[in-house]
């Protein structure tokens, strides 16, 4: 018998052996580097050179040691529901009506210790928001809760355990806790500015790309963007909440959650008419994430997005 934190890891992961073989390769509708998709939004610009070249490595280096330290911005906090949900809150040095970013990590931040969905891959996600830079043209409040039980619905009376329908433990305690944080900044202060609810923004990558998906079917109109990166395995096909702008990620050598899950759900999506955001990446592997948070474009376009 395995630990459901450890079904939940390994269900996270979607470890491809089955998927690879059972998987439908559909149509590649990926936006290669400096070309897009006929018929769609190509989006932003991308960095410039290859997703293995030097350039752009240097960019994801360079991000390594900007952004050190930058993790001891987020205060620790603890949200009591159904559990305790553990979670960390970054609160920007700014006045005024402010964005609100929530980050779902991914399999390797379970747990209830409050700092693992600050590291590993994680960092990535985390602390783009906070580079200098970001804070100075676009300060927001950063919400990252941490689930040891995962994000998504699972029926753990099987073996293995199998995502179901419905909406996620982990993900419904996250949004109690977006909920609370609105509440609690509603009134500017001379310390505190507000959290503008029209500009309310979620990303996650791998468990937490599928934490995303669930969050957004489930809340389709409290978001104004989302940004997902190889998100594995759920019910959800890509066609919830189809009024939010999306930019979907995904490394087309990815060995953990094969790029057919990202692909199946955009073709679904652009095939009832929307028009998501997606980057394929040549050569990249799970950790697509490195490539996507330090895209410069990823940014502004998130905080462009407003819902209504």
């Amino acid at each position: 018998m395995i630990t459901r934190r450890e079904a939940v890891r390994r269900l996270g992961a979607a470890s491809a052996g089955a998927w690879l073989a059972a998987a439908k390769i559909g149509p590649n509708l990926s936006i290669a580097p400096n070309a897009s998709a006929a018929n769609y939004d190509p989006g932003p610009a991308l960095a410039a050179g290859a997703p293995m070249s030097p350039e752009r490595i240097a960019l994801i280096e360079a991000f390594k040691k900007q952004s050190e330290g930058l993790e001891k911005k987020f205060e620790p906090r603890t949200h009591k529901s159904d559990w305790e949900m553990p979670y960390r809150l970054f609160r920007p040095q700014a006045a005024g009506n402010v964005p609100l970013v929530l980050y779902l990590h991914g399999s390797g931040g379970l747990g209830d210790d409050n700092l693992k969905q600050l590291g590993l891959g994680n960092i990535f996600g985390t602390r783009v928001w906070l580079l200098p830079e970001n804070q100075k043209r676009f300060p927001c409040y950063v919400v990252v809760p941490q689930t040891d039980r995962g994000w998504i619905r699972y029926d753990f009376s099987q073996q293995p355990a199998k995502e179901i329908p419905g909406f996620g433990d982990g993900a419904r305690l996250a949004l109690e806790i977006v909920d609370r944080v609105c509440q609690e900044f509603t009134h500017e202060s001379a310390h505190e500015s507000t959290i503008d609810q029209r500009r309310i923004y979620v990303t996650g990558q791998s468990m937490g790309g599928a934490g995303t998906w669930n969050v957004i079917a489930n809340r389709p109109q409290l978001f104004a963007a989302a940004v997902i990166c190889c998100g594995s395995v759920s019910t959800e096909d890509g066609t919830e909440a189809m009024e939010t702008p999306l930019w979907n990620f995904h490394g087309d050598s990815d060995k953990t959650v094969p790029v057919s899950v990202s692909r199946d759900r955009i073709a679904a999506r652009r095939k009832r008419g929307g028009q998501p955001l997606y980057t394929e990446y040549a050569g990249v592997d799970h950790n697509v994430w490195e490539w996507a948070f330090t895209e410069p474009a990823l940014v502004k376009w998130v905080f462009s997005q407003r819902r209504g």
